[in-house]
């Protein structure tokens, strides 16, 4: 049976947009890891993820180069 688009926006996972403003360079190896596994290559990069409390305890290690845009 064929979704309807009402079903696929009641199916769709909220998310979060989060942008990488400030550098790396002297954060501590753990901080650097979990940059880049928020996903971000560049500095004032945005991407957007799903709003789970694995993302949002990743944001939360790193609140001094990270900020959430829009939630």
């Amino acid at each position: 049976m064929a979704q309807t688009k009402k079903q696929t926006k009641a199916a769709a996972k909220p998310t979060i947009q989060i942008q990488y403003f400030r550098s790396m360079i002297q954060a501590p190896v753990k901080h650097k890891k979990v940059i880049r596994g928020l996903g971000f290559t560049r500095l004032n990069q945005i991407v957007v993820r799903e709003d789970t409390p694995s993302i949002r305890g990743m944001v939360k290690t790193v609140p001094h180069l990270v900020r959430i845009v829009n939630s």
